[in-house]
């Protein structure tokens, strides 16, 4: 999956979990009907587009544009017949340069097709080129967007007499938490930081101001995960 794969980035925008987000447009009596699926790699991707031409399938086109992992890495369009570099690519573009947040474009892990219906007004390489691009960038408009940010997954090992207090300190500081663990000798506190070295260093600090330097911080595995709010 792409974004399980480790990369460049630590953070990325993606569509909020759930259901397929759909969009339409007339154009000059042509229908545009906009489909965005979050998804994890190319299969998903591509399961997309064949799901729509069953659904859809006394539509003329069905052009598509996807873009996958954090680093966006993987990127890829289709016309499915209209004249080439008229579709395909300007949905792709849409889609990579869409702003999440001014000056940042980082939407990834999103498949887009566009069905067409064609209304027996012919549009020109121009106004294709405008009318694909439209269609994605208004469902994105509309679409509900969520970042995604890779966690370094930390255990602190605690005596258990001392594992309450700190582990409601270090929620009052704003580290994430997961669930403890108890071993027969110590608890296993669990916390999740932004994978980078300045919050890594930063945690060590706290914590061994927080336990006298009693305690150590043990760094584990990344995950990536939807910030919420």
């Amino acid at each position: 999956m792409a974004e399980q794969e480790e990369s460049r980035a630590t953070a990325y925008t993606t569509l909020a979990p759930g259901s397929d987000f759909r969009h339409e447009l007339e154009i000059r009596r042509s229908r545009f009907i906009t489909v965005l699926r979050r998804v994890p790699d190319e299969d998903a991707a591509r399961a997309l587009v064949a799901e729509l031409r069953k659904e859809f399938h006394d539509a003329r086109h069905h052009c598509s544009a996807f873009v996958l992992g954090p680093d966006r890495s993987i990127q890829r369009s289709n016309d499915d017949g209209e004249p080439s570099g008229t579709a395909g690519i300007p949905m792709l573009e849409a889609l990579i340069r869409r702003e999440t947040q001014p000056g940042v474009s980082d939407l990834s892990d999103v498949s887009a097709v566009v069905v067409r219906y064609f209304g027996g007004i012919l549009l020109g390489a121009g106004g294709l080129v405008r009318a694909y691009s439209e269609s994605v960038s208004a469902a994105l408009d509309a679409a509900p967007l969520v970042q995604r940010r890779r966690l370094r997954i930390c255990d602190i090992a605690v005596a258990h007499h001392a594992a309450g207090r700190l582990e409601n300190e270090l929620r009052t500081a704003g580290y994430v938490m997961g669930a403890a663990s108890y071993e027969p000798a110590e608890t296993i506190l669990r916390l999740a930081l932004p994978d980078d070295q300045a919050s890594i260093d930063d945690a060590v600090e706290r914590l061994a101001a927080m336990t006298g330097g009693t305690s150590e911080l043990h760094l584990r595995g990344t995950e990536w995960v939807d910030l919420q709010g």
